[in-house]
């Protein structure tokens, strides 16, 4: 295949030339495709969505099955199923194409008619990032609640918000939907059983959209299969952070599976030759986060090693964080640095790197590249502060002080909090 061809590959910088020559040369190499250690999302701290496929996934591509699915006769696709089944300790497996497609079938499919309402937390992707269509698509009313604590939903929360009466004025509860992580904050699991202890008794489904609950596992909250069972259907995202080109995974029991398989194909999800997407899917599971329930073997923690060091160049210069970091997620509060979006997003651009705002999302290709990172980043950070400085002497002869501290969890506003 020419597009893999050795004449694509970036040669290394050479020592010998200007600063500005080694980082364009850096920069270009990994916005190689296929090529090199950590590709194109090795610069992209936007979202862990910008992992990109590695050598290994291009590989296991080549050596896939190419049958049909919609027919369940591809090895590669019902293997992967199979294996994502086992790894959650539940009784079935659905690949699609998204989180999003993901958590739109498990909530069509745990759902039964009108009335019904799907209670979650009000910054939940399926209440902000998926298109309205848990209403188109269910019928169902989104039921939003802020957690008290700022960081996840608690059972008093929900108890606190949740309807389960047989009022007809009003719209009964049928599904919790809780995300974890949620803007890189780990539900604990001790609170998720809880929870669904408590929706078990009032008869109420639960859903977890889990695209990035291989990060709370990695990070030692639980197992995929102490998680899991708090759940009838969880999703869990191939391309997050993990590095797979498309897909997410949806598991549950034999019979929920089966109708979502069925509203897949009424949605337009049927795949023909999966395989060149599930097979590096497999690749991406067991090489990232590792090859079984608890992460063995996987990359994520460095990750969130990365991620604490961040978050510490930020605060010892006096910055504060939105956000406390549990995973990948590192929020830096710009408001009270002074800095506004667009400056942060030009000051990463000067640099080489990409942010879109104080939402900083590393993933494990930024961790790969961090020696061409890191620096960049502390460079960054830096700028912010003197400019900050610069502001305050020349408004008024004194210098702000500025606390290494979390600021409040309500923090800024950003439209790319779940992304």
């Amino acid at each position: 295949m020419a597009c893999f061809s050795s004449s694509a590959i970036a040669r290394a910088p050479s020592a010998s030339g200007s600063q500005n020559t080694r980082s364009e040369s850096a920069a270009a190499k990994t916005m190689m495709t296929w090529v090199g250690s950590y590709g194109a999302g090795g610069i992209d701290l936007r979202s862990d969505t910008m992992t990109t496929p590695t050598p290994s996934m291009l590989a296991a591509i080549q050596s896939c099955s190419l049958l049909d699915d919609v027919f369940r006769e591809d090895p590669t696709t019902n293997n992967l199923e199979a294996f994502c089944a086992n790894l959650t300790g539940k009784e079935d497996a659905l690949f699609v194409l998204s989180g999003t497609m993901g958590n739109q079938l498990a909530l069509r499919s745990l759902l039964t008619q009108p009335p019904h309402g799907v209670l979650c937390d009000s910054r939940a992707h399926i209440a902000n990032y998926e298109a309205g269509g848990v209403s188109s698509l269910t019928g169902a009313t989104l039921q939003t609640v802020t957690p008290s604590n700022g960081i996840h939903l608690t059972l008093q929360d929900i108890q606190a918000s949740i309807t389960l009466s047989n009022d007809i004025h009003s719209c009964p509860t049928r599904v919790i939907s809780l995300e974890n992580t949620l803007n890189g904050m780990i539900l604990p699991l001790s609170e998720a059983q809880r929870i669904s202890s408590f929706a078990r008794q009032h008869g109420l489904k639960l859903h977890c959209d889990g695209a990035r609950l291989w990060e709370a596992v990695a990070a030692g909250a639980g197992s995929l299969v102490d998680y899991a069972a708090c759940f009838d259907t969880v999703s869990l995202c191939f391309s997050k952070g993990l590095g797979a080109p498309v897909g997410s995974i949806l598991v549950g029991s034999k019979e929920t599976i089966a109708h979502a398989r069925w509203m897949r194909k009424a949605i337009g999800g049927g795949l023909r030759q999966p395989g060149v997407l599930t097979a590096a899917a497999r690749v991406a599971v067991e090489e990232t986060f590792g090859k079984g329930p608890n992460g063995e073997g996987g990359l994520l923690k460095n990750v969130h090693e990365l991620a604490k060091q961040v978050a510490g160049m930020w605060t010892t210069l006096g910055g504060r964080l939105v956000y406390p970091v549990h995973t990948n997620m590192v929020w830096l509060d710009l408001k009270s640095a002074g800095c506004s979006d667009e400056r942060f997003a030009e000051l990463g651009q000067q640099e080489g790197l990409k942010m879109w705002d104080g939402r900083l999302v590393l993933h494990y290709q930024i961790w790969q590249n961090r020696h061409h990172v890191v620096p960049r980043l502390q460079k960054i950070f830096k700028r912010v502060f003197e400019e900050r400085t610069k502001e305050v002497d020349e408004s008024s002869g004194s210098k702000s002080p500025y606390q290494g501290q979390e600021s409040d969890a309500q923090g800024q506003a950003s439209p790319y909090r779940t992304h």
